[in-house]
């Protein structure tokens, strides 16, 4: 009787991950580990059945040392910090003195909105926004940065060495994943899982891709990688990072996009959530057999 070969897979981490008591090797395998636990507990399957390599590219947004002083550590200085932060509070559909205020006044005056919007903690929310818009302001600030290429390459590096059947990628890491794919068309997979994904929000994402979304009938459109072979997304209808939450409409070739309440509280955009939910495990099944 032989026994099924565990199925290879490609994590890629959103925001907020940066480790700088840990070295790199420490904190992927840490992750890898992480990951396989909250997949297999939703899938209730042994966690021998999952191979899961991480592609930890948080250091590379996160280069030198931590500035001292020179500007409120509570607010975002960096004008495209708030440029991004304006596009994403109009998506929500902020009030205009809410979002046109982003560009000029206090964090703390957005995160409120935010706050009571979602029914969140204020402090937790100020500090979900600080770092979510300094990590995606460094990432697209320009084509070519040193920061998005080598974030970019981190990613296909762990794909061609790992050989994934299966690549899963939360919040900003669909972002990168779904750039280093369009890079690489040597780095075939046969399923991309996207979760929590900001990559149809307009101005702050969506129009910043690379490749560029190109003009359709009704709209311009972005594509799915063509060494992907099936795209599905998955957003918890709550999650205010991935919107608009459903990709389809925005991108060509997504073959599902699902909604999951994966968490009732703050816990709708973590990616331990994503990994659990009933979506995840029903996409995921076929390949553990299941």
């Amino acid at each position: 009787m032989t026994s099924t070969p565990p199925v290879r897979v490609v994590g890629v981490h959103g925001v907020g991950h940066y480790n700088r008591r840990r070295t790199p090797e420490e904190v992927r395998a840490a992750q890898a580990q992480d990951w396989t636990r909250h997949l297999t507990a939703g899938l209730n399957a042994d966690p021998a059945l999952i191979d899961l390599d991480f592609a930890y590219y948080a250091p590379l947004l996160n280069p030198g040392p931590v500035s001292q002083g020179g500007g409120d550590p509570e607010e975002l200085d960096d004008p495209l910090e708030r440029e991004l932060m304006a596009a994403w509070l109009a998506e929500l559909e902020a009030p205009r003195a809410v979002s046109q205020g982003a560009l000029t006044l206090p964090l703390r005056y957005a995160a409120s909105w935010v706050a009571e919007r979602l029914s969140l903690d204020g402090r937790l929310t100020e500090l979900f926004i600080r770092v979510f818009f300094r990590e995606m302001a460094t990432y697209v600030r320009a084509d070519d940065s040193s920061e998005r290429l080598a974030a970019r390459e981190e990613v296909a590096h762990r794909v061609a060495r790992h050989r994934p059947r299966i690549v899963i990628a939360h919040s900003l890491g669909s972002v990168v994943a779904y750039e280093a794919l369009h890079a690489h068309p040597e780095c075939t997979v046969e399923l991309l899982v996207t979760v929590g994904s900001p990559l149809a929000l307009p101005r702050a994402v969506f129009d910043r891709l690379s490749p560029r979304p190109e003009s359709g009938a009704q709209r311009r459109l972005g594509t799915r990688p063509p060494n992907v072979e099936r795209w599905v997304n998955i957003a918890d209808p709550g999650d205010p990072v991935a919107i608009p939450p459903r990709l389809a409409t925005f991108f060509q070739g997504v073959t599902l996009d699902l909604t999951d309440t994966v968490h009732a509280g703050f816990g709708f955009h973590h990616a331990k959530n994503y990994l659990a939910c009933a979506a995840m495990s029903a996409v995921l099944g076929p390949y553990v057999g299941r």
